[in-house]
């Protein structure tokens, strides 16, 4: 064995015995008795391969303290499907690696498979409220998104006051995520499904207000009306770049596909919106 595949083959062995670690820790702070069978289960296969590396290298590894921490606390925040699932993704490398070692120790092509197929599977099963309830999610940031921007462009052209554009925005903001959450309920109600109404009802109004509350916070906060509308638009920019980011990995979608999507919706609307409020000011002889 040369020295560069016993380098990999130590890398590798690092790596199982720190993700068996993540697991193990995560199946036992899981108050869900399915979650933290399967936890265990993935947690005892990366075990598994840890020892069948060692087989090899004969050398004893210390496991990635920081990864550990890192992935343990992105899991318990943002979940545990899109925290083992962005784990999961950053192992490219280790596939490059296992490929180059196949050529030396056949039997790796079996790890390879547990690793890439085996545990993806696995990962699908567990269950998270969270995730049941995206549609809900999803639903009230793309009508904020795509309402909000809309309206705040159309309001700043008319108005040129950030002071009337930032009250007008948040009375209309409010007003709409108590109206779409109750629509959601209604809906939600009617479908046969296993969802909770009022659950989906309190995800799709929280993620309304929270995304109203972040589009008028500039108004509230500046005098400019156009500096204000340019950070309205970053802001705009940066919740869709990160529901898709999160979304997409927790989903398994296409991020630049949705990212698009959202982006030229709301940016759309707010093009729309701004000529609008353009020509009622014109045409009005609105002077504020």
């Amino acid at each position: 064995m040369t020295d560069n595949i016993k380098k990999i083959l130590l890398e590798a062995q690092r790596n199982e015995l720190t993700e068996h670690l993540i697991y193990k820790k995560l199946a036992k702070t899981s108050k869900n008795s399915h979650n933290k069978e399967i936890l265990l289960h993935i947690s005892n296969d990366e075990l598994r391969h840890h020892n069948f590396w060692k087989i090899y290298t004969k050398e004893d590894v210390k496991p990635k303290r920081f990864k550990i921490f890192l992935y343990y606390l992105i899991s318990r925040i943002l979940g545990l499907t899109f925290g083992l699932k962005l784990m999961e993704k950053g192992e490219s490398l280790a596939q490059k690696n296992y490929k180059k070692i196949a050529e030396t120790i056949p039997e790796v092509k079996n790890i390879e498979e547990d690793e890439h197929i085996h545990e993806q599977k696995i990962i699908e099963l567990l269950n998270e409220e969270r995730l049941e309830y995206t549609g809900s999610i999803v639903l009230g940031l793309n009508d904020a998104l795509v309402e909000l921007t809309g309206a705040i462009a159309g309001l700043t052209l008319a108005f040129r006051n950030t002071r009337i554009v930032g009250i007008a925005a948040l009375i209309t903001g409010i007003a709409a995520a108590l109206s779409m959450a109750a629509s959601e309920y209604l809906s939600t109600k009617t479908e046969n499904n296993n969802k909770n109404p009022l659950k989906a009802s309190l995800y799709t109004g929280l993620a309304y207000i929270i995304t109203v509350i972040s589009l008028v916070l500039p108004f509230l906060l500046m005098s400019n009306y156009i500096q204000a509308l340019i950070i309205t638009f970053i802001i705009a920019v940066l919740i869709i770049f990160i529901f898709n980011f999160y979304t997409s990995i927790a989903k398994n979608l296409s991020f630049k596909k949705h990212f698009l999507e959202m982006l030229l919706l709301s940016f759309g609307v707010a093009t729309l919106s701004f000529i609008i409020g353009f020509l009622v000011r014109k045409f009005l002889n609105i002077n504020i």
